[in-house]
């Protein structure tokens, strides 16, 4: 896609302004770092980041029955939360890949919003509204709402300079206002790290953008781009859809299978993945820490002697281990646990690397 049919997020010009450097990501044009990736990943871990990921989708589904119908066709079980909290879920299809993985909102037992992934949101909103029942309707709101997310250790200190809430429990969330502005604030991110998630309106979003700065910069904090938000959720094992997660990798192979409600009477893709737990997934997702120097990326060779056994889906050099990382799906029969010892093709180059489990950092979201 070329740079003049990219999409923009409603805060582009103040990118800009900050100093950004963009490159495409899901047919958006996105802030991919502002000073540096490795000064923004450590800003996050240390003290606070703040990311424009507006490019993400919005869509509601309401009308009487509303969860009950999303509760149906996502993975995830929507009666094991309630109205205020959020929920990690996927859109599978009928075999068991994954359409894309979201966050849905209760709002009621008549709405809820999703958030899926920028490039997956007209074909989740499309599957859902081909499925929905008469008096329910799926609506594509990607441009309503910007999503904004304050994370790291001093999250909350950024917040609470603007009175925005900050005081509830992790996948909890509060419709608030900011200058008179409706703003919903949620206990959400992708970073492993203690933060926020905040959906203002579109028009909105520069002014609450241009807000956030100050309190960011007085305890040490840093705009961060899509360099620092790839980098930290690989360090938390966190998958990408098109990476970790796609219509040819199961929940199952991710080790998301946690996000399946298995005691639904439906979902999308039931059948398949009851199939697939029952038999053990062929593969599945584990970390690799180089042992050689190098920088591990996606699509390389994982070897065990002369055996290929899997193939990495991400990889990045550790701003935190200061090592090379990825993520890889790897053969179940090839019996690898961690500790192990593989190597990776690196463009005909054996880098030797051991088998983790992730996160490869601990995590601090709680």
């Amino acid at each position: 896609m070329s740079d003049a049919n990219l999409l923009q997020g409603p805060i582009h010009d103040v990118h800009v302004e900050l100093g950004a450097t963009f490159a495409p990501f899901g047919g958006w044009s996105m802030p991919v770092s502002y000073a540096g990736t490795v000064g923004e990943h450590a800003a996050v871990r240390t003290a606070v980041g703040l990311f424009d990921v507006s490019h993400l989708g919005k869509a509601s589904v309401r009308g009487p029955g509303a969860a009950a119908f999303v509760n149906s066709a996502l993975t995830n079980d929507l009666n094991r939360i309630r109205p205020g909290k959020a929920q990690y879920t996927l859109c599978c299809t009928p075999e068991g890949g994954v359409i894309d993985d979201l966050i849905a909102y209760y709002v009621s037992d008549d709405e809820i919003f999703l958030v899926p992934n920028a490039a997956n949101t007209a074909a989740v909103v499309a599957e859902l509204q081909k499925a929905a029942p008469e008096g329910i309707t799926v609506t594509d709101e990607h441009r309503e709402f910007a999503v904004f997310a304050v994370q790291g250790p001093k999250s909350t200190e950024v917040l609470a300079a603007l009175d925005l809430p900050t005081d509830m429990e992790y996948m909890a969330y509060a419709d608030a206002e900011w200058a008179g502005r409706p703003v919903r604030v949620c206990r959400t991110g992708y970073t492993g790290e203690h933060g926020y998630e905040l959906l203002p309106r579109w028009a909105d979003a520069e002014a609450l953008f241009r807000a956030l700065l100050d309190p960011l910069r007085a305890v040490g904090g840093e705009p961060a781009g899509l360099g620092a938000r790839d980098t930290l959720r690989t360090e938390m094992g966190y998958p990408l859809h098109g990476h970790e997660l796609s219509t040819e990798i199961s929940p199952l192979q991710a080790r998301v299978g946690w996000a399946v409600g298995w005691k639904k009477p439906e979902f999308w893709g039931k059948a398949a993945l009851d199939a697939e737990k029952a038999a053990g997934p062929r593969r599945q997702l584990l970390g690799l820490k180089a042992i050689d120097r190098g920088v591990l990326r996606q699509g390389q060779t994982v070897l065990l002697g002369d055996r290929a056994v899997g193939e990495t889906t991400s990889g990045t050099f550790s701003p935190t281990l200061k090592v090379g990382i990825a993520l890889a799906l790897l053969d179940t029969d090839a019996g690898l646990e961690p500790g192990a010892e593989v190597a990776v093709d690196v463009r005909g180059r054996r880098l030797r690397a051991e088998v983790v489990k992730p996160p490869f950092v601990t995590a601090h979201t709680g």
